[in-house]
């Protein structure tokens, strides 16, 4: 049967367009669709449960994202030619997916719900990513799964002080903004990218232009959802509700918990405090009433505890650690803690710490990016670590979470941009977190910032991170600086900043609530500009400027390049030269192909193994110049001269007439071996093609009558019977 193909087109306004089909493929989904920009298409697809498990209290999302290799005519890397687990690249886009999605479901819908989204087909001209929340969206409003949507998400970039939506990676290279926004027709929802130092009001006007790109994107959605006719969501048994042991539970827990929440007390005695609520509020029922109604009262306990921390805020400007909602919690640092580490720092706020790294290595080291729609190097990177003692928990460790990647790439994203273009080296950090009590990221941001500059590396500028929050019911609201961990499970926003003092370098901002006001927005990006400069107030009183040289004990690298044609030479027959040259220095040594030239990165702690191997470079690809002067060392006499060494390897003949204006008879009397003396180059003889080097050339020329005379045969004649023989138009040579 011929499928009944429905389709929606979206125009960009220069030209481009975005379709979405949907009835052609995966049609035994609750939804379906493909999603094309130019040869790039994305197939979504969306299934979720009839029937939900009564004892489920949240949403069980997943969203995966994957990028099929055959998409870009591509094999696999690896030794199993097929795909195995995810990049960090497809986890981050899953995770901008999710963040947008998730709050948009119905609270008390509890199915199992799982959105995929595959890359079938790439263009290199755009990228996917960009329209992966989208296709997510569309296939849940051409399903009737219950979602309050359509959403969309679309990148920004900024090219020549003009906005840009969806640019193509080559574009995206030229321009000072590179942001991700998510939205519904009404209100934006998420925000996350980077950017070169640009205003709060830049930033503003950047969000404002993609929510303006996304209202075509929900318009189209609806209008396909329209000719699908599922303009009506399936039905589904919601949260039961029980008045009776709301009212029994919800004003001992309300009137406690505001209580405790003003106590001013810290992350672990607070925890421990609203737990003894909640075994209070269960104390009220019978045994036998809790094996029903235990996960109810739960509910009611939380709404509770919710309700009264959000109100003592915006009833009283008090905050769970006694904070008002500008401040910022305690700050200690300190930098070169670990005497092993090629730079390292320590970054505490309050209950938040960071154990940061720095390693420096070569270009080998770099992290290799290979994906269907991206491959290239990293020679910046960073690396974030969550264990659960960081929590007070013992947990099973899984590997390296979602969580741990976003947060990572976050931290990575707000520094990379002020390590400077000629830094010699690969850079890796990694921040370990040792307590946690919200705003661990931009712990790493901070103590990143300090372990780059105690490691030498010469940072363009320093950068601090803010984490802000939002309580809002409606009407008041609240912007929270420097949340804590429960301020932002119990809070409406979580909007990350980092910055120099000149301006923004990244940002990561979740909405959990509607009609987000870009007023609020402006006021929470001009309170959080207040909180990093104080906190880069704090970084720059431990080390105002980096560090002018990396650690003794720390690698120095030294880059230089030669002519293409002399790397295998370098290199020797199975690398035999490299190898022993890296044996003899203790230097690591990196040879890479760059066009016509060889690019050569020295790595080492020995100045003087450094030097050989320089040196080493330098004898390969040298080459004298024809006029020039050169300091030789005689290597070997032979009876009509001497051979000289330029370098080790490269040596000429300095013939027994060169040697002096007075004659040489034994090229003994005048040179030995070992013996060191500048040389003249005079080029390649055209008849030998050998190169010729003088010595007489450097020396004064003495006058005619101070000559050495000789009687000695000249080409078999007399000396004195040189000019004889001549025609008689001829005259006599001219001495």
């Amino acid at each position: 049967m011929i499928p009944e193909v429905k389709k929606e087109i979206i125009e960009l306004g220069d030209g481009r367009t975005i379709t979405i089909e949907t009835g052609k493929l995966a049609k035994q989904a609750d939804g379906a669709v493909v999603v094309q920009m130019g040869n790039a298409m994305l197939l979504a697809t969306v299934v979720s449960a009839k029937e939900i498990n009564p004892e489920t209290d949240f949403l069980p999302l997943t969203v995966d994202y994957r990028e099929k290799f055959a998409a870009a005519g591509r094999f696999p890397g690896g030794f199993f030619k097929r795909e195995t687990r995810p990049s960090d690249q497809e986890i981050l886009t899953m995770r901008l997916v999710d963040r947008v999605l998730r709050p948009l479901f119905p609270k008390d819908y509890h199915a199992e719900t799982q959105v995929m989204i595959q890359l079938i087909s790439h263009d290199e001209n755009v990228m996917p990513d960009a329209l992966a929340g989208l296709a997510a969206s569309a296939c849940l409003a051409v399903s009737d799964i219950p979602f309050d949507g359509p959403i969309s998400e679309v990148r920004v970039g900024r090219v020549n002080g003009q906005f840009i939506v969806n640019p193509s990676r080559e574009q995206l290279e030229a321009s000072d903004i590179d942001i991700m926004v998510g939205a519904s027709k009404d209100f934006v929802a998420m925000v996350e990218g980077e950017m070169d130092e640009v205003s709060e009001k830049d930033m503003a006007e950047a969000i404002k232009f993609a929510h303006e790109a996304i209202k075509p994107h929900i318009e189209a959605q609806l209008r396909l959802a329209e000719k699908v006719g599922k303009t009506e969501k399936r039905t589904y048994e919601p949260e039961v509700e029980n008045e009776e042991v709301k009212a029994k539970v919800y004003p001992l827990a309300y009137e406690k918990c505001y209580a405790i929440a003003k106590e001013n007390t810290t992350k672990q005695e607070r925890g421990e405090k609203f737990n003894a609520v909640k075994e209070e509020c269960l104390a009220l029922f019978t045994e036998e009433e809790l094996e029903e109604l235990t996960p109810i009262i739960t509910r009611y306990f939380d709404e509770a505890e919710k309700e009264a921390v959000r109100n003592l805020i915006l009833n009283e400007n008090i905050r769970l650690d006694g904070r008002n909602t500008t401040q910022i919690r305690p700050i200690w640092c300190e930098v070169g803690y670990l005497p092993s580490a090629h730079g390292s720092s320590i970054f505490t706020r309050g209950e938040t710490q960071s154990l940061t790294t720095v390693t420096l290595g070569t270009s080998r080291e770099a992290n290799v990016i290979d994906l269907p729609s991206e491959q290239g190097e990293e020679r910046f990177y960073l690396h974030y670590n969550f264990p659960p003692f960081s929590t007070g928990e013992a947990r099973p460790l899984r590997g390296t979470s979602r969580r741990e990647i976003g947060h990572g790439n976050l931290a990575q994203r707000a520094l990379k941009r002020m390590i400077p273009e000629d830094c010699p080296y690969t850079v890796r950090v990694v921040s370990e977190i040792l307590e946690s009590n919200g705003s661990s990221s931009m712990a790493t941001v901070c103590a990143g910032t300090l372990a780059l500059m105690d490691a030498g590396v010469q940072m363009v500028k320093p950068v601090s991170g803010i984490a802000m929050g939002l309580i809002t019911d409606g009407e008041r609201y609240a912007v929270l600086s420097d949340i804590l961990g429960d301020e932002d499970h119990l809070g409406d926003m979580d909007f990350k900043v980092t910055g120099t003092a000149d301006g923004i370098t990244a940002c990561q901002m979740d909405i959990k609530i509607k009609g987000l006001s870009y007023e609020i927005l402006e006021k929470a990006l001009n309170q959080a500009r207040e909180g990093r400069m104080h906190i880069l107030g704090k970084i720059t009183d431990t080390i105002a400027k980096p560090n002018p040289t990396v650690k003794p004990h720390a690698p120095k690298i030294v880059k230089m390049d030669m002519p293409k044609e002399y790397i295998g030479a370098f290199i020797g027959t199975g690398g035999k030269n490299i190898q022993d040259l890296q044996a003899r220095t203790n230097t690591t040594i990196v040879v890479e192909e760059v066009g016509e030239l060889g690019i050569i990165e020295i790595l080492g702690t020995d100045e003087a193994g450094i030097q050989e191997a320089i040196e080493a470079v330098n004898a390969v690809k040298f080459e004298p110049v024809e006029g020039e002067t050169y300091t030789v060392k005689v290597v070997r006499l032979v009876e009509f001269g001497a051979f000289v060494e330029f370098v080790p390897g490269k040596d000429s003949l300095l013939h027994i007439s060169e040697v002096s204006w007075d004659r040489v008879d034994k090229i003994e009397d005048a040179l030995k071996e070992g013996d060191i003396i500048e040389v003249k180059y005079l080029g390649i003889d055209p008849k030998t093609k050998k190169t010729r080097v003088s010595r007489k050339a450097l020396l004064p020329r003495p006058p005619r009558e101070d000559r050495p005379k000789s009687d000695k045969p000249y080409n078999g004649k007399p000396r004195n019977d040189r000019n004889k023989g001549h025609n008689n138009h001829q005259k006599p040579r001219q001495e």
